[in-house]
């Protein structure tokens, strides 16, 4: 088996502690499917290009550069390599400013993971130090990163024998909760239907397995593409639930009927019985 490929090659550093670490990509889009964007009159390939503004020309590679816009119309041009020459700590060290309970981490935040592993032999001590003392105490190490030329904040948590490095959302990219949750309104329901609601949960509660998730879509998308490599009609579209809950009363305890669930006498009622 192959050697995994790292995206990033720098140092972990907590105090006076380093070590030499390399970033793995822990996600892969290899088993996607993936459409290309063909010409309808002749069904070959299109390619994508950047054409200028004004006059509508192909503006070739080595012509473009990177802009950003002041006022409408006005940019300030930047080349690439004055951008490569922003001398950051954090192109090629992880230094790591504080550490965070992990139960605290807000998942919302979490976005791209990496595996970190020790860059080399004579990496492996100290990492496993750092990456042991923080499992015992169940922290995180908060620290940032350039990763394909965009300085990245990250999480850094043990994960089996190596440990997990997770890009994190900016808050300013969050959309706050109270402007979606504040107009909605808690209606008064009975205390009944609370249960038979709990009794449908528990009958579903099982470990946390991905191995298990499937991808509904990309499964339809396959089986359509097969059916027309041969000719066949395309599967049909599952149907729509045509069923609005009106009496919730009814359509939970129909639930519970089908998942073979009987409800047991309540333990208070029998204790006013003797009373």
């Amino acid at each position: 088996m192959a050697a995994p490929r790292a995206v990033w090659k720098g140092f972990l550093k907590v105090g006076s502690v380093s070590c030499g670490v390399k970033l793995v990509g822990a996600t892969s889009e290899a088993g996607k499917v993936h459409f290309k964007i063909l010409n309808r009159k002749d069904g070959l390939p299109v390619k994508s290009a950047y054409v200028d503004e004004g006059t509508g020309d192909i503006v070739e590679t080595e012509d473009q550069t990177k802009g950003f816009e002041l006022d409408k119309g006005d940019f300030v041009e930047i080349e690439p390599d004055e951008i490569k020459k922003l001398k950051l700590t954090s192109q090629h060290t992880l230094e790591v400013g504080e550490f965070v309970d992990i139960a605290d981490i807000d998942t919302r935040y979490l976005e791209k993971p990496y595996y970190v592993i020790p860059a080399d032999g004579a990496a492996v001590e100290a990492f496993s130090v750092l990456r042991e003392a923080m499992k015992k105490k169940r922290v995180a190490a908060r620290s940032c990163v350039v990763l394909y030329q965009r300085g990245r904040e990250v999480v850094i948590q043990p994960f089996g024998k190596g440990m997990l490095l997770t890009e994190l959302r900016t808050h300013n990219e969050m959309v706050s909760e109270k402007s979606v949750f504040d107009d909605l309104k808690s209606p008064k329901y009975d205390k009944d239907l609370l249960e038979i609601a709990e009794l449908l949960i528990e009958k579903k509660v099982t470990k946390f397995d991905p191995s298990k998730f499937e991808d509904t879509y990309e499964d339809a998308l396959i089986a359509m593409i097969d059916a027309k490599r041969k000719g066949k009609k395309p599967p049909k579209p599952a149907p729509r639930p045509k069923e609005n809950v009106i009496d919730l009363a009814s359509v939970l305890k129909k639930s519970l009927a089908k998942e073979g669930i009987e409800r047991t006498p309540k333990a208070k009622s029998a204790t006013k019985e003797s009373a």
